[in-house]
């Protein structure tokens, strides 16, 4: 694999992006960039997987389907990406059986440009890995999950992580230990609990 450019980091802001897409919800297509979703104060969800009309890809959005709901509910833009046209995204979405319930926009990056961004583009291949990506409603990368070819993702984890991020983003003087839930006691980094957090989840 080889990038033009340093990709993005955790923690850093993400530079804007455009993307021509397939948008199931109307059968139609559309555009998605995100300055308009910081505009409107949405979280940002990226989903990359490797190409249509594949064998653990459809698999992974129909289970990513079934979290929809959640994502949206916590203010999320749940966007899926491949290098595939919107064409193919619209015509695997409609044939593919295991994708029916797929409400959410699925994002046509042909030239690989926002895949080499988040660091997942295979110049090897044209196709980009298995790479999920949320972003803050301030443009900043909060979490970062890259899988090879060959191993699918849990959309319930997806679920968690921003779950305590947006958790996070009001509490910023906490941190989310392992497995956290939202009402689950969280920590307070400090030297009271250096050595102690044993204690400090009791």
């Amino acid at each position: 694999m080889e990038a033009t450019h340093t990709p993005v980091s955790v923690g850093a802001v993400v530079p804007d992006f455009e993307m021509e897409t397939y948008e199931p919800t109307h059968g139609d297509f559309g555009k998605v960039s995100l300055a308009d979703l910081k505009k409107a104060g949405k979280w940002t969800v990226l989903v990359f997987y490797p190409a249509d009309f594949t064998f653990v890809c459809p698999t992974e959005l129909a289970d990513l389907a079934d979290q929809h709901a959640k994502l949206e509910k916590l203010g999320a833009a749940v966007i899926g990406v491949s290098t595939d046209t919107k064409f193919a995204h619209m015509v695997w979405r409609n044939t593919e059986g295991l994708m029916k319930n797929v409400k959410y926009t699925l994002a046509a990056d042909p030239t690989g440009t926002v895949s080499r961004l988040f660091g997942v583009y295979d110049s090897a291949t044209g196709l980009a890995l298995r790479g999920t990506f949320i972003i803050n409603p301030e443009g900043k990368l909060v979490s970062s999950e890259v899988n090879f070819y060959n191993v699918g993702r849990n959309a319930q984890e997806l679920v968690r992580k921003m779950e305590a991020n947006i958790h996070l983003m009001a509490h910023p003087n906490e941190a989310c230990p392992a497995k956290w839930t939202p009402g689950a006691k969280t920590l307070k980094p400090g030297k009271d609990i250096v050595g102690n957090v044993e204690s400090a989840l009791k």
